[in-house]
């Protein structure tokens, strides 16, 4: 559209009226769908119209108050065409009520020029407004100890996390109560994620995702349950492709904890994680492919990960680790970082990550060293869990496991060997 010919025709605003045209109408038409409804695509476009005329009508003879006794209007409008109606629909209208008044408010976003916002708002609406009986399937598939957990994590990062100082303290400054925070904030997130896909999901969606679903909680836990049913009769084939797919997520989990933290060192981190994640699934494919009847699945019971006594124990030991690294960092050059590595990834990759990640920002430590011993950890948590294999499922699992997992360590570390000093 051609913006110059319409300033000079007096037509300037004619793009914000079309755009909020074209939300009033993309709302009403979700709405038009409802039989109980009193407001359909004319009303949602007419009033998104009206919001856009009315903060021109503002704006051009300096009465804001003309904003608000608009909403105002429409949604006493939208009430009384409800309550006239009361006893012959069941449906009170609140719904449509509160999307009539946000419509009214995205023409008022669009004429005080965020009209990309408004567009999101608007799509976001409208697909909250389309999706009711999913949302509502969801609502009521959670148990109490799900919303429990939302509250939890709630708690963890709108309450405690604000109030941390950001700065740091300590000797070599690596103690920072904000940061330390943060991350059991990123990781108690990306653990919720997974923990409310696995109960919702469980074991509909086959055996792969069932995998990477408890991988995306914790591949230590998956890997260990699913090798104790290993011992059950029929299924082994099914828990080699389940502890598998599990520790595929591990790689991807990194890159994403790298990409939020620390997105400098991607480029050199990538490269040794996408080797261990190209192994691991040519593994995990072949495997699930050969895997021809698929009994039952039996959804393992993980605790959930935003318990506060969890989030407090994985802070108090990425403090920790975050500590004794700079120390061994500055007392005993990178060798003393790679003890670290070796032996914290034996039970979680994400501390020793996270820890490293930090010192890379503060300078304290080179980019390949970081990478170096971020991949010395995952590997280190790879022959943990395969011990683990050997251990609680026996020698049959352990033999369809490790080919595959120790390809995945041997991709990963290959790939920093190679790498330019």
């Amino acid at each position: 559209m051609n913006i110059g010919f319409l300033e000079a025709t007096s037509l300037a605003p004619l793009p914000a009226f079309l755009t909020s045209l074209a939300l009033g109408l993309l709302i009403g038409l979700e709405r038009e769908r409802n039989p109980a409804s009193k407001a359909g695509l004319r009303t949602f476009a007419l009033v998104a119209l009206l919001g856009t005329l009315a903060s021109l009508i503002a704006d051009k003879t300096g009465s804001p108050w003309i904003v608000a006794a608009g909403l105002a209007l429409v949604g006493l409008m939208m009430i009384a065409a409800y309550a006239r109606t009361s006893g012959e629909a069941a449906d009170p209208g609140t719904t449509s009520v509160a999307a009539v008044c946000v419509c009214y408010s995205l023409g008022v976003l669009i004429w005080l020029g965020y009209p990309t916002l408004a567009v999101m708002l608007g799509v976001l609406t409208t697909m909250l407004l389309y999706f009711k009986p999913e949302l509502r399937g969801l609502s009521q598939s959670l148990t109490r100890q799900d919303l429990f957990s939302f509250l939890q994590f709630a708690a963890l990062s709108f309450v405690i996390l604000p109030v941390l100082p950001d700065q740091n303290y300590g000797p070599y400054n690596a103690l920072n109560p904000y940061q330390i925070w943060l991350m059991v904030v990123l990781i108690s997130g990306i653990s919720l994620a997974g923990y409310i896909a696995l109960r919702i999901t469980g074991g509909r969606h086959g055996v792969l995702l069932l995998g990477l679903l408890g991988g995306l909680v914790s591949s230590t836990a998956t890997s260990m349950v699913y090798a104790r049913h290993a011992r059950n009769p029929g299924m082994l084939p099914l828990a080699a492709v389940v502890i598998l797919a599990a520790n595929l997520v591990v790689p991807v989990r990194l890159a994403v904890v790298a990409g939020v933290v620390s997105p400098a060192i991607l480029p050199l981190l990538l490269p040794a994680l996408g080797g261990a994640l190209a192994c691991g699934a040519a593994g995990t494919v072949y495997w699930w492919r050969k895997l021809r009847e698929q009994p039952e699945l039996a959804v393992p019971e993980i605790r959930n990960p935003t318990e506060i006594h969890t989030a407090l124990g994985f802070g108090l030991l990425f403090g920790v680790v975050l500590f004794f690294s700079a120390w061994l960092s500055d007392v005993a050059g990178s060798r003393g970082l790679y003890a670290v590595a070796l032996v914290s990834g034996l039970t979680d990759v994400d501390a020793i990550t996270l820890s490293t990640l930090r010192l890379y920002d503060l300078g304290n430590l080179q980019a390949l060293q970081a990478v170096s011993a971020i991949v010395l950890a995952l590997v280190s948590n790879i022959a943990f869990k395969l011990g683990l294999v050997f251990a609680l499922g026996g020698v049959a699992l352990a033999r369809r496991c490790a080919p595959t997992m120790l390809a995945a360590a041997a991709g990963a570390g290959i790939v920093v060997v190679l790498l330019p000093a």
